[in-house]
């Protein structure tokens, strides 16, 4: 299944990423893109969508940090939106959650 790496609304300087069902090297690294042009056409916020993402790999955490630090420098912050369970657990064990936004998921796991 291909990633729909799409910004949706840049009203308010705020772009979403929606990120597919899987977040490895290739799909960490079209979010990253998509980010990176966003912060360039001047959003201060990147909100990335991880409704649709089941599993989140070592990889994608590394790429997912590399964002942060992108949007920090340009002075933006990130959130990541919709996130479930063991993600969550998964960023906060890595340290992901200490420096972005972590919003869980409303579903049931």
């Amino acid at each position: 299944m291909e990633m729909q790496a799409a910004s949706v609304g840049t009203a308010g300087k705020t772009a979403v990423v929606y990120a597919d069902d899987y977040l490895n090297k290739l799909t960490g690294e079209k979010i990253e893109r998509e980010c990176k042009q966003r912060l360039e056409e001047g959003c201060t916020e990147l909100v990335v969508d991880l409704s649709n993402t089941e599993i989140v790999n070592s990889i994608g955490v590394s790429i997912l940090l590399g964002v942060i630090d992108t949007a920090s420098n340009a002075g933006a912050r990130v959130v990541f939106s919709e996130v479930n369970e063991h993600t969550v657990e998964l960023f906060d064990m890595l340290g992901v959650s200490r420096h972005a936004v972590v919003n869980r998921s409303e579903h049931i796991l």
